[in-house]
């Protein structure tokens, strides 16, 4: 059996969001190297791109293999859901500037950033993406992809929060310095 044409239109267009903010990445990380910009946690960022992968892969795994549909009733408030989640996420990104990465870069001279979403949470980014691994797979009822997402999200996320943590620390001037690992 194969996934649902709308729900291959819905990773096709989640993925094509994902290339592009990897594009932006790429670009923010020359920012960042060009300011002596410091990269940490390089060890679970593979982790952390398979683990996105599994989750657009799962969702349709499951779609077709466990014949789950679209039901409306819950269907519709994920997309919602989905759809307000790529909007904070742009309003991060947008915050943060050159700043944003996918991975944890740190540029020595570069201000705190304290607006947008940054004013309320430390890392409301990871706020999205957890509401995320929840709202898409349940577009199509994967709740299974939705819970082992979620469980395995939760320890990346642990990790790569503690990691920020360590190095990311304001000074009295408003910048941050790297914290030795």
């Amino acid at each position: 059996m194969t996934p649902p044409a709308s729900l291959l239109l819905l990773i096709a267009a989640v993925s094509a969001v994902r290339l592009v903010e990897l594009a932006v990445a790429r670009r923010n990380a020359r920012w960042a190297s060009a300011r002596g910009g410091t990269e940490y946690g390089r060890r679970h960022y593979a982790p952390m791109v398979v683990l996105h992968v599994c989750l657009l892969l799962g969702i349709l795994a499951e779609a077709a293999l466990a014949d789950r549909a679209f039901t409306p009733p819950l269907g519709w408030p994920c997309l919602a859901v989905l759809a307000l989640a790529q909007a904070g996420r742009a309003w991060c990104m947008r915050a943060l500037g050159p700043q944003w990465n996918t991975r944890v870069l740190v540029v020595p001279t570069a201000p705190l950033v304290t607006t947008g979403p940054y004013r309320w949470m430390r890392h409301p980014n990871y706020l999205i993406v957890a509401v995320e691994g929840i709202a898409l797979p349940l577009v199509h009822t994967a709740w299974i992809t939705a819970l082992l997402f979620t469980l395995a999200n939760t320890v990346w996320l642990v990790i790569r929060i503690r990691t920020e943590n360590r190095v990311l620390w304001p000074t009295p001037n408003g910048t941050v310095t790297a914290a030795r690992l």
